[in-house]
């Protein structure tokens, strides 16, 4: 019965019938977010979810969400296993810089210090020649996986995306990535808890409060809390150019790379909506 009405109220957020195809692509007001929208035939929902603090740790760093990372893309179907379509633009998760505590050195400072001077200490570091910023970035646009039901019921994988994760620096190349294309680290959410291998133990997301607009042509989820800590991540590769046979090797102890899963985890913290794309369409 819970499912039954937690399903009936997602429906409900989402009753506009759909409207003829608009142009230009330039949605207004209260739904100026879904810019980036696929206003194809198969898309009956517009998805946007903005993540603007959570953390990445993979091996032996940990990753703070400084900087908010956006999804964008359509849906098909909500209350039914969905197919995503990527963004209008081809770039449904823009790559974001993170700065890496500690960067090259790996060292960040102690604890016990006053925050000011820690803060002082940890920025220095975070610029410069031993700055180092980590970037998600989707290894497929089409490979992405959401479903707003699962979501909502805190059950299964709500968002899935296959990634791989740039570490830019100046000594480090251009090409310096953990995963890539034909390897992936998949990135399975859930709003529910988690069954990892140890040594990490469960942790439990939250869907976060639902909520429509006046019309119920936009439903936001908010506050909520996407978790994972059972994926892998290999090790790094690429980084220094010509010279990778000498700098992965180094990355690769700083980071506490490869680590298996049970060892890493990501958080996502913020607001996911979706929209009836007829509205969406209909406000431009």
């Amino acid at each position: 019965m819970r499912r039954l009405c937690l399903a009936g109220a997602l429906l409900l957020a989402l009753v506009v019938p759909s409207s003829a195809l608009a142009a230009p692509h330039h949605p207004t007001g209260e739904y100026a977010q879904f810019n980036n929208c696929p206003y194809e035939p198969a898309v009956t929902v517009c998805l946007f979810s903005e993540s603007s603090s959570g953390f990445f740790q993979m091996g032996k760093k940990n990753v703070p969400l400084k900087n908010p990372v956006k999804l964008q893309g359509g849906l098909d179907e909500i209350l039914t296993p969905s197919k995503f379509y990527p963004a209008a633009d081809g770039n449904s998760l823009p790559g974001v810089p993170q700065p890496v505590p500690g960067g090259l050195t790996g060292i960040v400072a102690p604890s016990w210090w006053p925050l000011f001077l820690q803060n002082l200490f940890n920025e220095t570091i975070n610029n410069g020649f031993t700055g180092v910023t980590a970037t998600v970035e989707l290894t497929s646009q089409t490979g992405v996986t959401i479903s707003p039901l699962n979501l909502l019921l805190q059950e299964g994988t709500a968002l899935s995306l296959p990634a791989k994760i740039k570490l830019s620096n100046p000594f480090l190349g251009s090409s310096c990535y953990v995963g890539s294309n034909s390897k992936p680290i998949v990135l399975a959410f859930t709003t529910g808890t988690t069954s990892p291998p140890p040594p990490n133990t469960p942790i439990t997301g939250n869907p976060g409060t639902l909520s429509s607009n006046e019309s119920g042509s936009i439903a936001t989820f908010s506050g909520g809390k996407l978790v994972n800590n059972s994926f892998a991540a290999p090790g790094a590769n690429g980084c220094g150019g010509l010279f990778s046979f000498l700098i992965d090797p180094f990355v690769n102890e700083i980071v506490g790379l490869p680590s298996p899963a049970g060892t890493n985890t990501a958080v996502l913290e913020g607001k996911i909506q979706v929209a009836d794309r007829g509205a969406v369409q209909a406000s431009e």
